[in-house]
């Protein structure tokens, strides 16, 4: 058993999930706002040493015919600053159409204009990480490789 943060990297905000790879489940558990790194790092490094993870998720946005865009140059960075600082193996995932999901998935559990925006990129980190622990790679290896 293993568990897993998965990251919807944003410029204002990084939403973050976590789950276990016995389980197979993504819960969202936390927005991180603001772009000051040296804060949204301290952020995450508290959450990795609260949750332990083996392994880092972070979503790969990228247009929906699957060309890559300057979001895309931008979260492949954020990967390696993970990576690089945590020293733990990060993996990245597709993400297209996450946030549509996720905005769904609010919607359609009630929540209004605000409460969705409140929790969207915690619940596209779940649909990303969710996506991950469905794949075949998530359950050969749960490192990702």
């Amino acid at each position: 058993m293993a568990t897993v943060l998965g990251f919807d990297f944003g410029t204002a905000r990084i939403g973050v999930a976590v789950g276990e790879t016995e389980v197979g489940m993504a819960q969202p558990i936390q927005v991180i706002s603001g772009e000051a790194n040296d804060a949204r790092f301290a952020a995450i490094a508290k959450l990795i040493d609260e949750w332990q993870p083996q392994t880092l998720v972070v979503g790969l946005p990228v247009h929906i015919d699957g060309t890559e865009h300057d979001m895309t140059a931008r979260a492949r960075r954020f990967a390696n600053q993970l990576n690089g600082r945590f020293r733990l193996p990060v993996v990245l995932v597709d993400e297209r159409l996450t946030s549509l999901e996720a905005e769904t998935m609010l919607r359609d559990a009630g929540h209004g204009w605000r409460g969705r925006k409140q929790h969207l990129d915690a619940v596209a980190a779940q649909r990303i990480l969710q996506t991950w622990f469905e794949s075949s790679h998530a359950t050969d290896d749960p490192t990702g490789r």
